[in-house]
């Protein structure tokens, strides 16, 4: 039988894979979490990657069932979609993973120095209007550094053409060295394991003839600058599912 939103909240209290906070919880203090991850949550030594914007938690789970030696932890404030990676993960018995709900600006607060040393970020919203809400704008650039080991990797996996654009700018910008860069993956027929996991959103944007792009690069300590370019903006709606009118 189908679950509620208030029965998947009720669900996600009890799940021992999943850490929810309160905005009030950590206002002004890091969470007791931070730093502790391998001792207290996993229970293990093994690396540790953030899914930045989970969402339903499909990535993130689809990532731990790929690499059994490395723990992920999805993030997202919506509950309700994490549910159903946290639901997964417990009934197909994956322990290295886990969800951390919370909004996203404050993820330096749960993650200690050199604790993470990769981060993905899957079909983010590209914020064409607003850099500093993008997830690879240099305000939240810097955030990650605080807690990314000194050779920790950033992933972006996306449809959008303006999102892929500006972060290859953006690591340009500020030399960052750049591991992958490709436009279109599946125009391939070799395409890593983990780049081949689908969401479900992900194959409609395909079926909708989108091209998906893939670029990983290591960021660095030091003052970061904005890109000074123009990025042609996205001539469909990514998240309101509209008619594909270019790309």
């Amino acid at each position: 039988m189908a679950r509620n939103k208030l029965e998947k909240f009720d669900d996600l209290h009890a799940y021992p894979n999943v850490l929810e906070v309160e905005y009030s919880e950590i206002k002004q203090a890091d969470h007791p979490m931070k730093g502790n991850w391998n001792s207290d949550f996993f229970k293990n030594p093994n690396s540790i990657v953030l899914e930045l914007g989970c969402g339903k938690g499909e990535y993130t789970v689809g990532l731990a069932e790929i690499d059994s030696h490395k723990n992920y932890v999805g993030v997202d404030i919506k509950g309700s979609r994490m549910w159903q990676g946290a639901s997964y993960a417990i009934e197909k018995g994956i322990s290295n993973v886990g969800f951390l709900r919370t909004h996203i600006e404050l993820i330096s607060q749960f993650f200690a120095p050199r604790e993470v040393s990769e981060i993905w970020l899957t079909f983010p919203d590209p914020q064409m209007k607003r850099a500093k809400k993008r997830l690879t704008s240099t305000r939240f650039i810097a955030a990650y550094l605080k807690f990314l080991k000194p050779e920790g990797i950033v992933h972006l996996k996306c449809d959008s053409n303006f999102q892929y654009q500006y972060t290859f700018e953006m690591a340009k910008a500020n030399g960052f060295e750049i591991l992958e860069n490709d436009n279109d993956i599946y125009a391939t027929t070799e395409v890593s394991p983990k780049l081949q996991i689908k969401t479900y959103y992900e194959t409609q944007w395909i079926e909708r003839g989108l091209k998906i792009k893939y670029i990983s690069f290591i960021p660095h300590q030091g003052e970061l600058i904005e890109p000074n370019v123009e990025i042609p903006e996205d001539t469909y709606r990514s998240f309101g599912r509209g008619a594909v009118q270019g790309e």
